[in-house]
């Protein structure tokens, strides 16, 4: 039987969302991300070097590294064989979920729409990504969609910032909360691991509050 996310997270209730333009970067990244006390990570299949990335990020051990904006089902394979633990896809593909079942991985697939939520919960799955998380209405929306929909769990992400956290995470139906803010690719352009442990940091402290 394929675990669930929230195995795989095991009770981390944050997940950096990265886009990370270079493998030289990964390890110095993942050190940064444990340090601040992060137990998983996101990597977006959004740069050439996203493959790669994963295998160096999930070689450090410290993480439970996923792939995100995973369109395609060649993708999601490749990114299983590189490690992620688990796959992240901005809307509903059932090639993607059925690609992501047979790997015996969790797939998180993004919704926005109640028609969409019912495709996943009718496909057995019990958690989606509710996305653009913030332009389509952030808690209120969560709260909309929880009122017909009690059994689903959601990791809302898009446009979330440390500002938004306490809202979401306070709400029952949040598994986690994925966020691009704890390492941007200026960060990692500049070389600040020591700006990303601390957003970080802060971060995992708002969350255990």
């Amino acid at each position: 039987m394929t675990a669930s996310l929230a195995s795989v997270l095991a009770g981390a209730r944050i997940l950096p969302v990265l886009t990370v333009p270079s493998v030289a970067t990964a390890g110095p990244l993942a050190d940064a991300l444990a340090a601040g006390g992060a137990r998983c990570a996101e990597v977006t299949f959004r740069t050439a070097d996203a493959e790669q990335v994963v295998k160096a990020m999930a070689a450090h051990g410290g993480l439970a590294v996923g792939a995100g904006t995973v369109l395609t089902p060649e993708q999601a394979e490749r990114a299983v064989v590189a490690g992620a633990r688990f796959v992240v896809s901005p809307g509903y593909d059932a090639e993607v979920v059925a690609t992501c079942r047979a790997l015996d991985v969790p797939v998180v697939p993004g919704i926005a729409t109640a028609t969409e939520l019912m495709r996943a919960l009718r496909a057995g799955l019990d958690t989606v990504k509710l996305f653009p998380a913030e332009p389509l209405g952030g808690t209120g929306m969560l709260k909309a969609l929880t009122a017909p929909f009690p059994q689903a769990r959601f990791v809302p992400t898009g446009g979330i910032g440390p500002a938004h956290l306490p809202a979401y995470l306070a709400h029952p139906a949040v598994l986690a909360v994925g966020g691009s803010w704890m390492a941007t690719t200026g960060h990692l352009e500049r070389g600040d691991y020591d700006r990303i442990r601390r957003l970080t940091a802060e971060a995992v402290e708002r969350s255990t509050r």
